[in-house]
């Protein structure tokens, strides 16, 4: 047995690290060398990118964050939402709008919900898919001020050939509308840290050897796309980023006022949205003041002993909503600067042969930290509605919500502004198989609570309200009757309507 000094270990650790860096290298060379043309220059450009987290990746010693320097945010720091409203907007509010970009992020597939493709072209309102709602906001937006605010689509690997076909439906919407690609970086096998990809192919058995890297990639690939310089030569200065499966993100006139009024010598280059926490958010990611700079702290960064005081309502109160509103300017002087420093995120995942894999990535918002003069601006719970189940779905296609102009709002007939909560059971996860058990969505207007497990269909007009609670056993069949009407009910056991 050999005991090393701290000295000793040291040195054996950085000659391990540079081995591993060496051989993973040597690998992406000979990926490379696969390639030919374009896709060759584009895979060198990612590989780039990659071996730079890669070898930040291997650096990281312990936790990013010390709990004993983090404090709250200055109140000064976080603008509340209704003092940002009561300002009346200026007639320049169409040239503020000219300065403006929408991103939204289109990298993810519909796979969770059981539908094929990209997530964006689910249908979600009266026929309408994510990217309509959004195309039909802006278009709006374009035709009400007379201006010219594009729409960029930050897609995939996997989303970029089938939204490219889909984007030929909008020709001759009043919308100019722009894509470029994230990243695409290959999975790392977990034991010898080296890619699991044999080249560079993407489709059938190799689709699993590679991996977009989470939305914090936005800033490299935009800039490499060319396009960040492009609307710069534009006259464009700020993006406002969301996520497309967020419903409640559509451009907010009284916060895009806020950001192009700040003073000169305080030019505000991050706005992050966060709202108030509720028990459904406790791992959302939070704002903090950390070494004098605002910064995101993800549930990942937490030493484990702190993992509750972070889920605590009462200390971290706000999330991130992940609706930022970011100087391009900004973007390409810390990117030409390499200055983002964007923490690690390495996901683990287990590919359908069994082999342990780690991706690496990064989260738009940690670069929060790195931009001058970042505020947040804590919104109303309506500007964060994403759809990521079926359950979610069920709340936004039913009367709860009234659609203007590709944008939700909450019907003036419910007597408060909160959204019921809703558990669907997994029968219902699928899209196709959620629309087959509802011959119409049911009336939630006065609806608080809605749990449904098993078998369970609804007849027509059926409405909803209080607590309702339908739990159909296993083997067991549940019909809600046409025109029912459940108030404060729970239903259990068996209950079929049979045709005779």
């Amino acid at each position: 047995v050999i005991y090393l000094s701290k000295a000793g270990m040291a040195e054996f650790q950085e000659k391990l690290r540079l081995q591993h860096e060496t051989s993973m290298h040597k690998e992406l060379e000979k990926l490379l060398a696969t390639a030919k043309g374009a896709e060759q220059e584009i895979s060198k450009k990612d590989f780039e990118g990659f071996k730079n987290l890669f070898h930040r990746f291997l650096q990281v010693k312990g936790p990013s964050v010390k709990w004993d320097k983090i404090h709250k945010p200055p109140e000064d720091l976080i603008h509340p939402y209704d003092k940002i409203k009561a300002q009346v907007l200026p007639d320049s509010v169409a040239a503020s709008l000219n300065k403006l970009v929408v991103v939204k992020l289109n990298g993810g597939l519909g796979t969770s919900m059981g539908c094929k493709g990209p997530k964006s072209v689910i249908s979600v309102r009266n026929e309408n898919t994510f990217l309509d709602l959004t195309v039909h906001q802006i278009e709006h937006l374009n035709k009400t001020f007379n201006v010219d605010v594009p729409l960029v689509l930050m897609n995939s690997f996997n989303t970029d050939e089938d939204t490219k076909k889909i984007l030929q439906k909008y020709t001759h919407h009043r919308v100019h509308i722009h894509t470029f690609n994230q990243s695409r970086y290959p999975r790392i096998n977990k034991e010898s840290l080296l890619p699991v990809a044999k080249d560079l192919g993407v489709h059938g058995d190799h689709g699993d050897a590679w991996y977009p890297p989470g939305h914090g990639d936005i800033y490299a690939s935009f800039y490499n796309s060319g396009l960040l310089d492009q609307l710069i030569a534009a006259g464009k200065e700020y993006i406002f980023v969301s996520n497309i499966d967020n419903l409640g993100a559509t451009v907010d006139l009284f916060i895009l006022n806020h950001l192009m009024t700040q003073p000169k010598d305080k030019r505000c280059e991050f706005i992050m949205e966060v709202t108030d926490k509720t028990r459904a958010d406790v791992k959302g990611g939070t704002l903090i003041q950390y070494d004098d700079k605002l910064r995101l702290l993800e549930i990942a960064q937490v030493p484990k002993a702190h993992v509750d005081e972070f889920k605590s309502v009462t200390k971290f109160k706000i999330f991130n909503t992940n609706n930022l509103w970011i100087s391009l300017a900004a973007i390409k002087r810390l990117h030409e600067q390499n200055a983002m420093d964007m923490e690690i995120i390495v996901n683990p995942k287990t590919l359908d042969g069994g082999l342990n894999v780690i991706q690496l990535e990064t989260a738009v918002g940690a670069a929060i930290k790195a931009f001058d003069n970042a505020l947040g601006v804590n919104v109303p719970r309506s500007r964060f509605l994403p759809v990521k189940t079926s359950s979610d779905l069920l709340l936004v296609m039913s009367n709860l919500y009234s659609l203007d102009a590709g944008s939700l709002t909450m019907s003036k007939k419910r007597e408060f502004p909160s959204t019921p909560h809703v558990k669907l059971g997994s029968s219902f996860t699928k899209v196709h198989d959620f629309l087959m058990r509802f011959e119409s969505i049911p009336d939630m207007l006065e609806l608080d609570h809605l749990t449904v497990s098993g078998d369970v269909t609804f007849g027509k007009n059926v409405s909803l309200k209080g607590t309702v609670i339908i739990i159909a056993n296993h083997g067991d069949r549940i019909d809600i009757p046409a025109g029912a009407v459940l108030e404060n009910k729970i239903v259990s056991g068996n209950l079929r309507i049979l045709d005779h």
